[in-house]
């Protein structure tokens, strides 16, 4: 099927939302606690609604709440606008920067195996980057305070981006954009959020086992965790059925952004998809530190001040791969993320047993659309209270 030409204004707000997914924003100052809300199912399924119903809204939206053995799947909106399909837990969705938990999963099992250690520099694994980079550790690149510069922010990369969205990139030269460029800091001195630092963890992940990053994801994470429908695509198409996402942009219709970015040019920082799921398995698994061993955990939540991106509910604290969000009715550790056509949150209790997945349609972070990620982060932490207060 031939690919239908954006339309120029679209086309702009398309590149501009690519950049914005790909790129680390400035963090935000915290958002004032929202009152208490309702949390049956009803009072989430309204809200859930609403949030679709918002100008600019997702078209549709899914969360799943698990509570030991016991789910609740509660939806908004629709799947796809041409068919009016309902959202459904085995849709595949792209998963956006929620996919650098994994990197994480994978590197912290592999430090788990001393196979890695999270004081490694890049000097010692991947020598052949730049020389101003090799004194970055692991732990830093997976703290996001390495103060390597954020490649997806390169104009080389960009102009190829614009010129042509669906490109094949060489995801292991991805870092090639910045070889030029020096540190933004000295590492360790302060948090940045950037996507370098998972491709650079990828990277020395395959350096350590002389395996593929792909098959180090099935053999660490998808066959552990049992993941059936998760996998690294290098093109843009989407697994059937899915989730499709949309440029919402009023006064225009939504227009399905779900197959105009290739995957390749995000890689280990964000090119994964999975389905709703999938992703509750996973985040139960993650959070809860089943990949690895008690004293990796205790390293991995050595928390720092940082945002997530988009911001998550409630305060936000970066561990190694991982976000802690202290909301009003307590904690859970997960990731968000963004990109063309979709916004994702996965959240879970520190021991794993209570988790939440919260998938919307659209790309909704405070560079375009500030007003609904502060509605978004208030829905998102009622639903967290709504799974703390639950009980099986």
């Amino acid at each position: 099927m031939p690919v239908r030409p954006l339309r120029t204004r679209r086309r702009q707000v398309a590149i501009g939302l690519i950049a914005a997914c790909l790129a680390a924003l400035l963090p935000t100052a915290a958002d004032a606690a929202p009152p208490p809300g309702p949390h049956s199912d009803a009072g989430l399924q309204e809200q859930l609604e609403d949030l679709v119903d918002e100008p600019g809204g997702p078209p549709g939206a899914i969360a799943v709440l698990r509570d030991g053995r016991n789910s609740r799947v509660i939806t908004a909106g629709v799947a796809d606008l041409d068919t009016g399909r309902r959202p459904a837990p085995h849709d595949h969705m792209r998963i956006a920067s929620t996919a650098k938990a994994f990197s994480g999963a994978v590197a912290l099992s592999l430090v788990d195996w001393n196979t890695l250690d999270l004081d490694e520099t890049i000097g010692q694994r991947l020598p052949h980057l730049p020389e101003a980079w090799h004194a970055v550790t692991l732990r830093q690149l997976l703290h996001h305070t390495s103060g390597l510069p954020d490649y997806s922010r390169s104009e080389g990369f960009l102009e190829i981006v614009l010129a042509d969205p669906r490109h094949r990139f060489d995801s292991r030269r991805l870092l090639d954009f910045i070889a030029d460029e020096p540190l933004r800091f000295a590492p360790g001195s302060r948090y940045e959020y950037s996507n370098s630092d998972n491709i650079a963890v990828a990277l020395m992940a395959e350096a350590a086992t002389r395996i593929p990053y792909e098959q180090l994801l099935h053999k660490l994470v998808y066959r552990p965790l049992g993941l059936r429908d998760t996998s690294l695509p290098q093109g843009y198409r989407m697994p059937e059925p899915y989730l499709h996402g949309y440029d919402v942009s009023p006064p225009d219709p939504p227009e399905d952004v779900s197959e105009v970015l290739g995957m390749s040019g995000v890689w280990a920082s964000g090119g994964i998809v999975s389905t709703p799921a999938d992703m509750t398995r996973f985040i139960r698994g993650y959070a809860g530190g089943r990949l690895y061993g008690p004293d990796v955990v205790e390293q991995q939540r050595d928390w720092i001040p940082g945002n997530s991106e988009p911001k998550g509910p409630g305060r936000n604290d970066a561990g190694l791969a991982v976000f802690r969000y202290t909301t009003r009715c307590g904690v859970v550790l997960g990731h968000t993320g963004n990109t063309l056509g979709y916004t994702q949150l996965i959240a879970a209790t520190p021991d794993g047993q209570r988790s939440l997945t919260f998938s919307v349609t659209t790309q909704i972070n405070q560079a375009q659309k500030p007003d609904l990620l502060r509605k978004m982060r208030a829905v998102q932490e009622n639903f967290v209270c709504a799974l703390l207060r639950h009980r099986s």
